[in-house]
């Protein structure tokens, strides 16, 4: 791993002398992101870390790094890439189930543009996902921890991508092939691939609103069950202070192979952001989460997975680059779910405070 990417640094370190375009700049750039946190949360879990259905900022009382990665990006006459190798605890949380050094990459991908005259590319390898308005970059989402449904929705994919945008830039389409729900290789015995959607549509400077799927089995073919996922979300500039985003996740999964009825889950969320001035910012989150047949997250309880989720945050921009941010969360569920000094509870609370740096 370290020969190969010692060769592939080196390769694009001399790509900076002498790639360079018609405007004189370079091919090659390269970027990197730091966030480091700390969390406590108040039913002291023994294994010091959180809920299973958290994959982010998921350590208990322990100085953490979330996410850390080094990137390089390459573009030049129509033709793009990217690399970034990552670790922390949400690296180790989202990437458990793929196999060796895949475990630290956090993208690598490459692009050829396919018109001269439109905005057409055709992109293959490994990339952020194209589901939720959260991603992993804490820095770029408005709460410092992640909501529910992007904790339990793909944050990462790999397969190829078709995208078109319009010459005014108001409309994004995507179209995907993919290897699965969150996965950088199949599952063993499966044959089939998966397929998804995105469209984004931003009439002004104040609206965006989105519309993905994926349609797909992430399981062996001997046990094939399909899974139809839909996400939606609109993002909502109210004023130069308020900003609303609200979104919806449905998800539907054969019960068994071969089935005509199914198992649904979905998930509606609201946020709200006040920015008091270019340096501060508040947000406060209301989710809940509905999966009472444990499809996506497992609780062997009676009712299953069905959770509300409130937090507020407060951010200080430290720089262009750092941000300061201190988060209030707190779960309520209809059965005994989380662990309360050594005993199940309804409810969990905890707290979390980060900084995340990007250059």
């Amino acid at each position: 791993m370290k020969t190969l990417l010692s060769v592939f640094f080196s390769l694009l370190l001399s790509g900076i002398v002498v790639a360079q375009d018609k405007q004189d700049r370079p091919a090659v750039s390269f970027s990197g992101y730091i966030e480091t946190y700390y969390s406590y949360d108040f039913g002291r879990p023994l294994s010091n870390t959180r809920p299973g259905f958290a994959y982010s900022h998921n350590k208990h009382n322990e100085v953490a790094l979330n996410l850390g990665y080094i990137k390089a990006a390459y573009a030049q006459n129509g033709v793009r890439a990217n690399l970034a190798v990552a670790t922390g605890t949400y690296m180790n949380a989202n990437l458990a189930a793929e196999p060796g050094v895949l475990k630290n990459i956090y993208e690598a991908n490459v692009g050829l543009q396919l018109s001269k005259t439109a905005n057409l590319w055709l992109d293959a390898g490994i990339f952020a996902s194209h589901i939720g308005f959260e991603s992993a970059i804490g820095k770029d989402c408005w709460s410092l921890t992640r909501g529910i449904l992007a904790d339990n929705s793909p944050y990462y994919e790999s397969g190829v991508k078709l995208t078109y945008v319009s010459p005014n830039e108001k409309w994004t389409l995507s179209g995907l092939v993919l290897n699965g729900w969150q996965r950088m290789q199949r599952v063993p015995g499966n044959r089939t691939l998966g397929l998804g959607h995105q469209i984004t549509y931003k009439p002004n400077d104040a609206v965006t609103l989105n519309s993905s799927s994926f349609i797909g089995n992430d399981k062996p073919d001997s046990v094939r069950q399909m899974r139809y996922f839909h996400n939606f979300y609109g993002i909502f500039q109210l004023s130069s202070k308020w900003a609303v985003t609200a979104g919806f996740d449905i998800g539907f999964e054969q019960k068994y192979k071969g089935s005509n009825q199914y198992n649904t889950w979905y998930t509606p969320i609201v946020m709200a952001k006040l920015k008091a001035d270019n340096k501060n910012s508040i947000t406060a989150r209301i989710e809940y989460y509905n999966d009472p047949n444990q499809v996506i997250i497992s609780t062997g309880t009676t009712n299953g997975f069905k959770t509300w989720g409130y937090s507020i945050n407060y951010d200080r921009q430290l720089s262009e680059q750092a941000v300061w941010r201190i988060e209030a969360r707190s779960f309520s569920s209809n059965d005994k779910i989380f662990e309360k000094n050594s005993r199940l509870s309804t409810g969990n609370f905890f707290m979390t405070t980060a900084i995340a740096i990007s250059f």
